[in-house]
């Protein structure tokens, strides 16, 4: 598992080896144009994310594609890509979808807390450096346990609520230190 920067210099290497050019930014020290609309926090594992970059050089989808496949890293799979007009909006998010495991033994109590927070109005929490609690109820779109799994769908606001508040919400916080893995599932965009 590696963390959004190596994960982006790693890109960068991959575009290089397979000859495709990124588009640079311009002044004194130019970077790639390349952006992950939600960056991957260090530690968890991401499945369906999305990358946006601008090309140097006319592709079609089908040679990135086929460039890309051959030289990327062992685990690293591209399910689709898409090419978008120069006019066209950078992608923003709309919901992003997480699951962990839950051992057995606490599997239970993750089910109450579930149920409870699924019920409330209101999830205030208070964030380190803000006056007043803010309601992260409405970035909740969905939580659920099932077959020992808590999945969740959390909106894609800007300051919002992400998993690792709903895991000590409802008292997993100490799961990834145990070595289970948080998984995101899926990034939606609008």
């Amino acid at each position: 598992m590696i963390g959004h920067r190596d994960l982006v210099r790693s890109m960068e290497r991959l575009f290089r080896r397979a000859g495709l050019r990124l588009g640079m930014s311009e002044g004194f020290h130019p970077k790639p144009r390349m952006s992950f609309p939600l960056a991957l926090a260090v530690g968890i594992e991401g499945l369906d994310e999305v990358m946006e970059l601008e090309l140097a050089e006319s592709c079609t989808a089908e040679e990135l594609d086929r460039r890309l496949a051959r030289h990327a890293l062992p685990g690293l799979t591209f399910s689709s890509i898409e090419v978008l007009s120069p006019g066209d909006k950078k992608a923003r998010i709309r919901s992003a979808s997480y699951r962990i495991v839950v051992p057995p033994d606490r599997l239970a109590e993750a089910t109450a807390r579930v149920a409870e927070l699924c019920s409330s109005p209101q999830w205030l929490v208070q964030r380190e450096g803000k006056p007043a609690p803010v309601d992260f109820r409405p970035d909740l779109e969905s939580l659920a346990v099932q077959d020992g799994v808590v999945s969740m769908r959390l909106c894609g606001r800007e300051g919002g609520a992400g998993p690792r508040d709903v895991l000590a919400a409802l008292g997993l916080s100490d799961l990834e230190e145990q070595g289970v893995c948080l998984t995101r599932t899926q990034v939606e965009l609008q």
